[in-house]
Protein backbone atom coordinates (compact mmCIF):
# COMPACT_ATOMS: atom_id res chain seq x y z
CA UNK A 1 0.00 0.00 0.00
CA UNK A 2 2.85 1.82 -0.23
CA UNK A 3 1.39 3.80 -3.08
CA UNK A 4 -1.21 5.59 -1.78
CA UNK A 5 -0.42 9.51 -0.88
CA UNK A 6 -1.02 10.61 2.52
CA UNK A 7 -3.16 14.09 1.77
CA UNK A 8 -4.69 16.59 4.17
CA UNK A 9 -8.13 16.75 4.89
CA UNK A 10 -10.24 19.64 2.96
CA UNK A 11 -13.73 21.16 4.28
CA UNK A 12 -13.99 22.00 0.30
CA UNK A 13 -17.54 20.23 -0.84
CA UNK A 14 -16.40 18.25 -3.78
CA UNK A 15 -16.44 19.38 -7.02
CA UNK A 16 -16.76 15.61 -8.40
CA UNK A 17 -18.04 12.12 -7.03
CA UNK A 18 -17.03 8.94 -8.24
CA UNK A 19 -19.07 6.04 -7.23
CA UNK A 20 -17.64 2.56 -6.98
CA UNK A 21 -19.54 -0.34 -6.87
CA UNK A 22 -17.38 -3.45 -4.98
CA UNK A 23 -18.76 -6.76 -6.63
CA UNK A 24 -19.27 -9.18 -4.29
CA UNK A 25 -17.22 -11.57 -6.93
CA UNK A 26 -14.29 -12.30 -4.54
CA UNK A 27 -11.84 -13.31 -7.53
CA UNK A 28 -11.72 -9.29 -8.69
CA UNK A 29 -8.42 -7.36 -8.75
CA UNK A 30 -9.40 -4.20 -6.86
CA UNK A 31 -6.00 -2.79 -6.85
CA UNK A 32 -6.29 -0.94 -10.74
CA UNK A 33 -8.66 0.59 -9.62
CA UNK A 34 -8.35 1.87 -6.78
CA UNK A 35 -4.74 3.04 -7.47
CA UNK A 36 -6.42 5.01 -10.46
CA UNK A 37 -9.04 6.65 -8.02
CA UNK A 38 -5.99 7.73 -5.68
CA UNK A 39 -4.14 8.85 -8.16
CA UNK A 40 -6.88 11.08 -9.54
CA UNK A 41 -5.08 15.20 -9.42
CA UNK A 42 -8.03 16.27 -8.53
CA UNK A 43 -8.06 17.03 -5.31
CA UNK A 44 -11.67 18.31 -4.42
CA UNK A 45 -12.70 14.70 -4.90
CA UNK A 46 -15.10 12.07 -3.27
CA UNK A 47 -14.63 8.69 -4.12
CA UNK A 48 -17.36 6.60 -2.68
CA UNK A 49 -16.71 2.82 -2.46
CA UNK A 50 -20.70 0.84 -1.77
CA UNK A 51 -19.51 -2.24 -0.38
CA UNK A 52 -22.80 -5.31 0.18
CA UNK A 53 -21.26 -6.49 3.51
CA UNK A 54 -23.99 -9.09 4.36
CA UNK A 55 -26.95 -11.49 3.38
CA UNK A 56 -30.10 -9.09 3.40
CA UNK A 57 -32.19 -12.14 4.19
CA UNK A 58 -30.29 -12.65 7.24
CA UNK A 59 -31.35 -11.19 10.51
CA UNK A 60 -28.00 -11.75 12.08
CA UNK A 61 -26.10 -8.47 12.24
CA UNK A 62 -22.79 -10.33 11.94
CA UNK A 63 -23.48 -12.34 8.63
CA UNK A 64 -20.44 -12.54 6.92
CA UNK A 65 -19.40 -10.52 4.94
CA UNK A 66 -20.32 -11.21 0.98
CA UNK A 67 -17.22 -9.24 -0.34
CA UNK A 68 -13.42 -10.74 0.40
CA UNK A 69 -12.61 -9.58 3.75
CA UNK A 70 -8.97 -8.77 2.55
CA UNK A 71 -10.89 -6.77 -0.41
CA UNK A 72 -12.72 -4.70 2.42
CA UNK A 73 -9.21 -3.85 4.25
CA UNK A 74 -7.50 -2.90 1.30
CA UNK A 75 -10.59 -0.11 0.53
CA UNK A 76 -10.48 1.22 4.62
CA UNK A 77 -6.63 1.23 4.26
CA UNK A 78 -6.99 3.91 1.18
CA UNK A 79 -9.95 5.32 3.36
CA UNK A 80 -7.53 5.84 5.79
CA UNK A 81 -4.62 7.27 3.71
CA UNK A 82 -6.79 9.57 1.43
CA UNK A 83 -9.16 11.59 2.68
CA UNK A 84 -11.11 11.19 -0.56
CA UNK A 85 -12.20 7.98 -0.13
CA UNK A 86 -15.66 6.82 1.70
CA UNK A 87 -16.42 3.34 2.20
CA UNK A 88 -20.57 2.99 2.64
CA UNK A 89 -21.75 -0.36 3.70
CA UNK A 90 -25.20 -1.50 2.41
CA UNK A 91 -27.24 -4.92 3.00
CA UNK A 92 -28.84 -4.66 -0.59
CA UNK A 93 -27.90 -6.73 -3.07
CA UNK A 94 -30.05 -4.80 -6.15
CA UNK A 95 -27.63 -2.71 -8.14
CA UNK A 96 -30.41 0.14 -8.91
CA UNK A 97 -31.40 0.67 -5.04
CA UNK A 98 -27.92 0.46 -4.37
CA UNK A 99 -27.15 3.53 -7.11
CA UNK A 100 -30.07 5.41 -5.91
CA UNK A 101 -28.45 5.35 -2.71
CA UNK A 102 -25.08 6.92 -3.77
CA UNK A 103 -26.43 9.33 -6.01
CA UNK A 104 -28.59 10.79 -2.71
CA UNK A 105 -25.07 10.36 -0.66
CA UNK A 106 -23.10 12.38 -3.13
CA UNK A 107 -21.74 15.39 -2.65
CA UNK A 108 -20.31 16.62 -5.68
CA UNK A 109 -21.65 19.00 -8.19
CA UNK A 110 -21.09 16.37 -10.69
CA UNK A 111 -20.49 12.36 -10.66
CA UNK A 112 -20.13 9.25 -11.98
CA UNK A 113 -20.24 5.55 -11.71
CA UNK A 114 -16.82 3.50 -11.96
CA UNK A 115 -16.21 0.09 -12.32
CA UNK A 116 -14.20 -1.82 -9.61
CA UNK A 117 -12.91 -3.83 -13.34
CA UNK A 118 -11.80 -0.44 -14.40
CA UNK A 119 -8.99 2.20 -14.32
CA UNK A 120 -8.71 5.98 -15.09
CA UNK A 121 -6.22 8.34 -16.18
CA UNK A 122 -5.02 10.63 -13.40
CA UNK A 123 -6.50 13.85 -14.74
CA UNK A 124 -9.54 12.28 -15.65
CA UNK A 125 -11.68 14.09 -12.89
CA UNK A 126 -9.75 17.93 -13.22
CA UNK A 127 -10.67 17.59 -16.81
CA UNK A 128 -13.38 16.62 -17.24
CA UNK A 129 -14.90 18.70 -14.74
CA UNK A 130 -13.69 21.65 -16.10
CA UNK A 131 -14.82 21.10 -19.68
CA UNK A 132 -18.17 21.02 -17.93
CA UNK A 133 -18.13 23.89 -16.17
CA UNK A 134 -16.87 26.05 -18.95
CA UNK A 135 -19.65 24.65 -21.30
CA UNK A 136 -22.44 24.52 -18.17
CA UNK A 137 -22.76 20.69 -19.26
CA UNK A 138 -25.08 18.71 -17.50
CA UNK A 139 -23.56 15.65 -19.50
CA UNK A 140 -20.32 15.54 -20.57
CA UNK A 141 -18.50 12.23 -22.76
CA UNK A 142 -15.27 11.01 -23.66
CA UNK A 143 -13.82 7.79 -25.24
CA UNK A 144 -12.49 4.97 -23.30
CA UNK A 145 -9.71 1.65 -23.96
CA UNK A 146 -11.08 -1.66 -23.47
CA UNK A 147 -8.33 -4.42 -22.72
CA UNK A 148 -8.49 -7.93 -22.85
CA UNK A 149 -6.04 -10.64 -22.68
CA UNK A 150 -5.70 -10.92 -25.88
CA UNK A 151 -5.69 -7.66 -27.77
CA UNK A 152 -6.23 -3.61 -26.97
CA UNK A 153 -9.59 -1.41 -28.67
CA UNK A 154 -9.24 1.87 -28.59
CA UNK A 155 -13.47 3.39 -28.57
CA UNK A 156 -13.13 6.31 -30.79
CA UNK A 157 -16.97 6.65 -30.70
CA UNK A 158 -16.39 10.53 -30.63
CA UNK A 159 -14.74 11.96 -33.20
CA UNK A 160 -12.65 15.15 -32.91
CA UNK A 161 -15.20 17.06 -35.08
CA UNK A 162 -17.85 16.48 -32.99
CA UNK A 163 -16.02 17.81 -29.53
CA UNK A 164 -16.43 20.66 -27.68
CA UNK A 165 -19.58 22.26 -28.54
CA UNK A 166 -23.17 21.53 -26.72
CA UNK A 167 -25.62 18.61 -28.92
CA UNK A 168 -28.81 18.08 -29.44
CA UNK A 169 -29.89 14.65 -28.87
CA UNK A 170 -33.09 14.91 -31.34
CA UNK A 171 -31.22 16.97 -33.82
CA UNK A 172 -27.72 15.06 -33.63
CA UNK A 173 -29.02 11.35 -32.83
CA UNK A 174 -25.91 9.61 -33.18
CA UNK A 175 -24.77 9.63 -30.02
CA UNK A 176 -27.62 7.86 -28.82
CA UNK A 177 -25.73 4.70 -30.33
CA UNK A 178 -22.46 5.43 -28.94
CA UNK A 179 -21.53 2.60 -26.35
CA UNK A 180 -23.99 3.52 -23.00
CA UNK A 181 -20.56 3.39 -20.74
CA UNK A 182 -21.29 5.39 -17.96
CA UNK A 183 -17.95 5.42 -16.40
CA UNK A 184 -16.79 7.74 -19.71
CA UNK A 185 -18.52 10.81 -18.30
CA UNK A 186 -19.23 13.27 -15.48
CA UNK A 187 -23.14 14.09 -14.63
CA UNK A 188 -24.74 16.87 -13.05
CA UNK A 189 -26.25 15.52 -9.77
CA UNK A 190 -28.81 18.39 -10.00
CA UNK A 191 -29.74 17.45 -12.88
CA UNK A 192 -30.01 13.93 -12.48
CA UNK A 193 -31.87 15.03 -9.07
CA UNK A 194 -34.14 17.41 -10.70
CA UNK A 195 -35.31 14.74 -13.73
CA UNK A 196 -35.41 12.28 -11.21
CA UNK A 197 -33.08 9.96 -13.28
CA UNK A 198 -32.42 7.39 -10.72
CA UNK A 199 -31.72 3.44 -11.48
CA UNK A 200 -34.70 1.16 -11.87
CA UNK A 201 -35.02 -0.92 -8.82
CA UNK A 202 -36.88 -3.75 -9.60
CA UNK A 203 -34.06 -5.42 -11.81
CA UNK A 204 -31.73 -7.48 -8.86
CA UNK A 205 -28.13 -7.22 -8.91
CA UNK A 206 -27.45 -7.18 -12.71
CA UNK A 207 -25.94 -3.20 -14.30
CA UNK A 208 -28.46 -1.09 -15.65
CA UNK A 209 -26.22 1.20 -18.42
CA UNK A 210 -28.04 0.75 -21.12
CA UNK A 211 -31.12 1.84 -19.88
CA UNK A 212 -29.71 4.62 -17.71
CA UNK A 213 -27.53 5.83 -21.00
CA UNK A 214 -30.64 6.43 -22.72
CA UNK A 215 -32.64 7.93 -19.87
CA UNK A 216 -29.79 10.41 -19.33
CA UNK A 217 -29.71 11.04 -23.47
CA UNK A 218 -32.98 11.53 -23.39
CA UNK A 219 -33.78 14.01 -20.54
CA UNK A 220 -33.13 17.58 -22.26
CA UNK A 221 -29.75 18.08 -20.61
CA UNK A 222 -26.91 20.11 -22.48
CA UNK A 223 -24.48 17.49 -23.53
CA UNK A 224 -21.06 18.06 -24.66
CA UNK A 225 -18.39 15.61 -26.20
CA UNK A 226 -14.61 15.25 -25.40
CA UNK A 227 -12.45 12.83 -28.27
CA UNK A 228 -9.93 12.81 -25.33
CA UNK A 229 -10.06 8.54 -23.16
CA UNK A 230 -9.76 8.48 -20.05
CA UNK A 231 -11.38 5.29 -19.09
CA UNK A 232 -9.66 1.76 -19.62
CA UNK A 233 -12.19 -1.29 -19.32
CA UNK A 234 -10.56 -4.47 -18.31
CA UNK A 235 -12.79 -7.31 -19.99
CA UNK A 236 -11.74 -11.32 -18.30
CA UNK A 237 -10.78 -13.50 -21.10
CA UNK A 238 -10.38 -12.61 -24.47
CA UNK A 239 -14.42 -12.05 -25.39
CA UNK A 240 -17.24 -11.60 -23.43
CA UNK A 241 -20.27 -13.92 -22.98
CA UNK A 242 -23.57 -13.54 -21.27
CA UNK A 243 -23.34 -17.00 -19.13
CA UNK A 244 -26.27 -16.90 -17.00
CA UNK A 245 -29.71 -17.59 -18.30
CA UNK A 246 -31.32 -14.53 -15.81
CA UNK A 247 -28.95 -12.11 -17.88
CA UNK A 248 -30.18 -13.24 -21.37
CA UNK A 249 -33.79 -11.21 -21.05
CA UNK A 250 -32.61 -8.97 -18.51
CA UNK A 251 -31.64 -6.16 -21.24
CA UNK A 252 -35.20 -6.66 -22.77
CA UNK A 253 -36.58 -6.12 -19.84
CA UNK A 254 -35.13 -2.76 -18.84
CA UNK A 255 -36.30 -1.67 -22.49
CA UNK A 256 -39.47 -2.47 -21.55
CA UNK A 257 -39.77 -0.65 -18.91
CA UNK A 258 -38.11 2.56 -20.24
CA UNK A 259 -40.62 2.87 -22.97
CA UNK A 260 -43.07 2.62 -20.47
CA UNK A 261 -41.79 5.43 -18.84
CA UNK A 262 -40.98 7.78 -22.09
CA UNK A 263 -44.79 7.49 -22.38
CA UNK A 264 -46.10 8.20 -18.83
CA UNK A 265 -43.42 11.37 -19.42
CA UNK A 266 -45.05 12.35 -22.71
CA UNK A 267 -41.90 12.06 -24.61
CA UNK A 268 -42.65 8.93 -26.55
CA UNK A 269 -43.47 10.85 -29.75
CA UNK A 270 -39.90 12.48 -29.36
CA UNK A 271 -37.98 9.76 -28.32
CA UNK A 272 -39.33 6.86 -29.73
CA UNK A 273 -38.16 6.05 -33.20
CA UNK A 274 -34.51 6.73 -31.94
CA UNK A 275 -35.52 4.20 -28.74
CA UNK A 276 -36.44 1.43 -31.19
CA UNK A 277 -33.30 1.96 -33.24
CA UNK A 278 -30.68 2.31 -29.94
CA UNK A 279 -33.14 -0.74 -28.48
CA UNK A 280 -32.06 -2.79 -31.88
CA UNK A 281 -28.38 -2.39 -31.30
CA UNK A 282 -28.23 -3.61 -28.11
CA UNK A 283 -30.09 -6.51 -29.07
CA UNK A 284 -27.87 -7.23 -31.69
CA UNK A 285 -24.74 -7.16 -29.71
CA UNK A 286 -26.36 -9.66 -27.40
CA UNK A 287 -27.12 -11.72 -30.43
CA UNK A 288 -23.33 -11.90 -31.02
CA UNK A 289 -22.58 -12.44 -27.93
CA UNK A 290 -24.72 -15.31 -26.83
CA UNK A 291 -23.82 -19.07 -26.94
CA UNK A 292 -25.44 -20.89 -29.87
CA UNK A 293 -28.26 -22.42 -27.83
CA UNK A 294 -29.32 -19.51 -26.50
CA UNK A 295 -29.88 -17.73 -30.05
CA UNK A 296 -33.39 -18.96 -30.59
CA UNK A 297 -35.29 -18.03 -27.77
CA UNK A 298 -34.00 -14.69 -28.04
CA UNK A 299 -34.50 -14.57 -31.43
CA UNK A 300 -38.31 -15.19 -30.85
CA UNK A 301 -38.48 -12.46 -28.32
CA UNK A 302 -36.89 -10.24 -30.05
CA UNK A 303 -39.06 -11.04 -33.12
CA UNK A 304 -41.91 -10.60 -31.22
CA UNK A 305 -41.36 -7.24 -30.06
CA UNK A 306 -40.49 -5.77 -33.44
CA UNK A 307 -42.97 -7.25 -34.82
CA UNK A 308 -45.77 -4.82 -32.54
CA UNK A 309 -43.29 -1.86 -33.54
CA UNK A 310 -43.45 -2.47 -37.37
CA UNK A 311 -47.58 -2.82 -36.59
CA UNK A 312 -47.53 0.34 -34.50
CA UNK A 313 -45.25 2.46 -37.45
CA UNK A 314 -42.44 2.77 -34.77
CA UNK A 315 -39.48 1.55 -37.17
CA UNK A 316 -37.87 4.54 -39.26
CA UNK A 317 -35.10 3.67 -41.71
CA UNK A 318 -33.20 6.62 -41.26
CA UNK A 319 -33.02 5.69 -37.69
CA UNK A 320 -31.07 2.84 -37.87
CA UNK A 321 -27.58 1.83 -39.35
CA UNK A 322 -27.66 0.20 -42.58
CA UNK A 323 -26.55 -2.88 -41.25
CA UNK A 324 -28.59 -3.12 -38.50
CA UNK A 325 -31.92 -1.94 -40.70
CA UNK A 326 -30.86 -5.07 -43.07
CA UNK A 327 -30.70 -7.23 -40.35
CA UNK A 328 -33.63 -6.26 -38.44
CA UNK A 329 -35.73 -6.29 -42.00
CA UNK A 330 -34.15 -10.21 -42.19
CA UNK A 331 -35.42 -11.03 -38.89
CA UNK A 332 -39.02 -9.94 -39.53
CA UNK A 333 -39.02 -11.29 -43.29
CA UNK A 334 -37.64 -14.43 -42.59
CA UNK A 335 -38.47 -18.03 -40.46
CA UNK A 336 -36.39 -18.08 -37.77
CA UNK A 337 -34.37 -21.14 -38.36
CA UNK A 338 -33.69 -19.76 -41.76
CA UNK A 339 -32.49 -16.48 -40.10
CA UNK A 340 -30.41 -18.41 -37.39
CA UNK A 341 -28.54 -20.29 -40.01
CA UNK A 342 -27.48 -17.45 -41.81
CA UNK A 343 -26.81 -15.83 -38.59
CA UNK A 344 -24.72 -18.16 -37.09
CA UNK A 345 -22.63 -18.28 -40.46
CA UNK A 346 -22.27 -14.52 -40.14
CA UNK A 347 -21.16 -14.68 -36.82
CA UNK A 348 -18.05 -17.36 -37.34
CA UNK A 349 -17.04 -15.70 -39.87
CA UNK A 350 -16.54 -12.60 -38.10
CA UNK A 351 -15.37 -13.88 -35.30
CA UNK A 352 -12.74 -15.40 -36.83
CA UNK A 353 -11.21 -12.15 -38.54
Amino acid sequence: MDSVAKQTPTKKSPRVSLIVKIPEDKEVDLLPCLKSLNNQILDDLEILCVVTVSNPDSSEDDSPALVDLKQLEIIKDYAKKDHRFNVLLVKSHDYGKIMNFCIDKAKGEYLSFVSANDYLNPEMSIELFALAKKHDADIIRGNFYEHYADRDIFHESILPEEAGYIIEPTEDTRIFYQPPVLGSGLYRREFILQNKIFFLEEFGPLPQDASYNFRLLASGGKIVLTNKSYLHQQQIGTDYVLQEQSEIFHINDEYAKMQKDLKTRGDWKTYGYIFQAVKFASYNWNMLHLPDEELEPYLLRIRAEFHDADNQKMLVKNYFPKNHWKALQAILKYPPQIFLAAFKSYRKKKNHK
